[in-house]
């Protein structure tokens, strides 16, 4: 993590970005006060597609019976 004044990233600002791109992060200050940091960008989750995973796993008929009492209890606690 590196702090730069926003004087030298005004003047630096391609570079900065380099940095950032492979993975760094820059902390940008306004004299000795941190304001503000710049990360590399995460794109955000794709959405979760219904059925994607068919056919590749199953949930069996045993999976919807009751649990026993003693598993409710462990479940429960």
């Amino acid at each position: 993590m590196t702090i730069v004044t926003i004087h030298n990233a005004k003047t630096n600002l391609s570079q900065l970005l380099a940095r950032v791109e492979a993975g760094e992060e820059i902390i940008l200050a306004r004299g000795k006060q941190p304001i503000a940091r710049i990360v590399p960008f995460q794109p955000p989750a794709t959405k979760r597609e219904f059925g994607a995973m068919r056919g590749i796993i199953s949930v069996g008929p045993e999976f919807f019976e009751p649990m026993s009492a003693e598993d409710l209890a462990d479940w429960e606690r």
